[in-house]
């Protein structure tokens, strides 16, 4: 049988000529790894970054949940504040008109007796709240939890 023969260029001859293909096969193949390498680097530093992103959701959302809790917290506080607020307005007016009345009660019996009475007149603390006729006692930090936030 035969033995395959190697086409050659007409510019080269002999062995000489597969000296300088073999070197291009050994430099395209060495191009070749690099490159693979260079990809297989390429994904996973690719791979690494999405998984830090993926933590960084997490953590966010771990996060605004967190916040969210505090949010709900305070809105619940701030509801309960405010019915309450609520119900002292309500107490406020019902105790103003029976001082209203108390006051009518008095006038009307300084002039049936002719007595003077030193009757004060009473402010209208629901349009002048700054005109209270209790003292106004300071909120404190202490009174106020501070944890919460």
């Amino acid at each position: 049988m035969a033995s395959p023969q190697r086409k050659q260029s007409p510019n080269t001859t002999g062995s000489d000529g597969d000296t300088r293909y073999a070197n291009l096969d050994e430099r395209k193949r060495k191009r070749m790894i690099s490159n693979r390498e260079s990809a297989r680097r390429s994904r996973a530093k690719k791979q690494q970054r999405l998984d830090e992103l993926l933590g960084e959701i997490s953590q966010l959302q771990n996060d605004n949940n967190t916040i969210m809790r505090k949010v709900d917290g305070a809105t619940q506080m701030f509801v309960g504040a405010e019915s309450q607020n609520n119900v002292l307005r309500a107490q406020l007016t019902e105790l103003t008109d029976r001082l209203h009345s108390l006051n009518s009660v008095l006038h009307i019996a300084q002039e049936v007796s002719g007595l003077t009475m030193d009757i004060p007149e009473i402010p209208d603390t629901l349009l002048e709240p700054w005109k209270l006729p209790c003292s106004v006692q300071p909120i404190t930090a202490s009174s106020f939890d501070m944890n919460m936030f």
